[in-house]
């Protein structure tokens, strides 16, 4: 059932609306514009009636906290009103919402603009996720990893813990296409991406294709050591796939992988680390690729040492 959050002083009108709307939709009451903040910070609401007229922080001020937050901008917040200034109208607009309800309630028009601002917030959604999602593995794709990077690196400066970033890509792939053609090789495109996907399912784990044959994933926490042990064996699980190659590094189709561990510093970037991973993953393919090389948090360089068939 559709949350939605009625934040209104009024308890009478609250009710009204609540009575009009609590058959079809899971409706939670907020009587202060701070209580409906920690309502929207604890819960997931498609929808938002505010209330204009409030004592102290009023609905106007409300609605451009809202925009302000990534979190909530883009939850649609329609304006309850008995104002009839156009003023008043614009500005409910200019700070975001999708539309206004009028004092005294009509059942029917609440009812059909809620479902309307609804179905809207649903289609949106769904553009906003198929936006930035690969459509051939279905994991995130690179404008996702983008977002995603920069909120969690700044995350990561401010409490000092460790992240990880890795980038790995599937060893000679051109030559792969070349013998058993594109759509095999989107079909190994996609099983990399799962069998990494299944390995990276915390939490604190994001993984994303970030174009052709090359993934990127980030890891919030944990040491280098571990996390370069973590990715010798997603890249033994894709090698135990067993898909045929004949390449000059195995039988089977494998991938190259390097990364970086680090507690950043207050004036990092995360695309500064993101090309060291990048060069461990070169330093990974210079010295025979099938393999990991990891940067710890001391910039002291791990690889893994491997011939053909094994490990050394």
């Amino acid at each position: 059932m559709e949350k939605i959050l009625i934040i209104d002083d009024s308890a009478l009108q609250s009710a009204q609306l609540k009575a009009i709307l609590e058959d079809e939709y899971d409706v939670t009451v907020a009587q202060t514009a701070e209580r409906g903040l920690d309502c929207i910070s604890i819960e997931n609401y498609s929808l938002v009636l505010l209330d204009v007229v409030m004592p102290g922080m009023d609905g106007f001020t409300l609605l451009k906290k809202m925009q302000e937050e990534i979190v909530t901008q883009s939850i649609p917040v329609i304006l309850i009103t008995s104002l009839s200034d156009v003023e008043d109208e614009q500005q409910g607009f200019v700070l975001g919402a999708v539309d206004y309800i009028t004092k005294p309630f009509h059942a029917s028009i609440v009812k059909a603009r809620v479902h309307t601002h609804i179905k809207l917030y649903h289609y949106r959604k769904q553009a906003e996720r198929q936006s930035v999602t690969d459509q051939l593995t279905g994991i995130a794709n690179r404008r996702r990893y983008e977002r995603y990077s920069a909120e969690k690196w700044n995350e990561a400066v401010r409490l000092q813990i460790p992240v990880s970033i890795c980038m790995f890509d599937i060893d000679y792939f051109k030559a792969y296409n070349d013998t058993f053609g594109h759509p095999a090789g989107d079909d190994v495109i996609a099983a990399v991406a799962k069998t990494a996907a299944s390995y990276l399912g915390r939490s604190t784990d994001f993984l994303a294709r970030y174009g052709g044959e090359e993934f990127v994933a980030l890891s919030l926490g944990g040491s280098g050591k571990a996390m370069f042990q973590h990715l010798k064996k997603i890249r033994q699980a894709i090698e135990d796939l067993h898909i045929p190659h004949s390449s000059p590094v195995s039988k089977w189709v494998t991938v190259s992988a390097g990364g970086v561990t680090v507690v950043p510093p207050a004036d990092s970037s995360c695309a500064l680390y993101l090309k060291i991973a990048d060069a461990m993953l070169y330093d990974a393919k210079k010295q025979g690729r099938n393999r990991v090389v990891w940067a710890d948090e001391g910039m002291r360089q791990q690889w893994e040492k491997r011939e053909l068939g094994g490990t050394i």
